[in-house]
């Protein structure tokens, strides 16, 4: 039987249950390790950063601080409950596109290397194309309109 059950799974025949799940762990891990770890950051230090942010867009430091802020904190948490996850993941796959290849000029190693936002900028792209899963609000509310499912 446990046999079975294994094979089942490394074969990929776990279904779209085990997906689900996986799907929901990134989105959960993602979610709010950017929310805790660079978002809420950023909230609390507002007042210091807002005049020193990096303004890779030409709209002004305080504005690309608030358009950062707006991603990693709303568009995170979205992402963690699955509302809206595929527009909350394209927010913030342009995001860290914009904080890699613009902010640290695509570098992966050396000072101020993008590797961060690298690793986030995939994870965000897995999430945008795949969608956010079976355990997530998108998919309760879309159930909904088709009657159950």
């Amino acid at each position: 039987m446990m046999t079975r059950i294994y094979a089942q799974w490394m074969s990929g025949g776990g279904g779209d249950c085990l997906k689900s799940l996986g799907l929901l762990v990134l989105r959960v891990w993602l979610g709010l390790s950017m929310l805790l770890l660079h978002g809420w950051p950023k909230v609390e230090k507002y007042a210091s950063m807002s005049q020193g942010f990096p303004d890779p867009l030409g709209v002004g430091p305080a504005m690309s601080l608030n358009l950062a802020i707006f991603a990693e904190v709303l568009c995170a948490l979205l992402l963690v409950v699955g509302l809206a996850a595929r527009l909350a993941a394209i927010t913030l796959v342009v995001t860290m596109a914009v904080a890699f290849f613009v902010v640290h000029g695509g570098a992966l190693t050396g000072e101020g290397s993008g590797e961060m936002a690298f690793i986030y900028l995939a994870g965000f792209v897995a999430l945008f194309i795949a969608g956010p899963g079976r355990h997530s609000l998108d998919h309760l509310i879309l159930r909904g309109f088709r009657g159950g499912e």
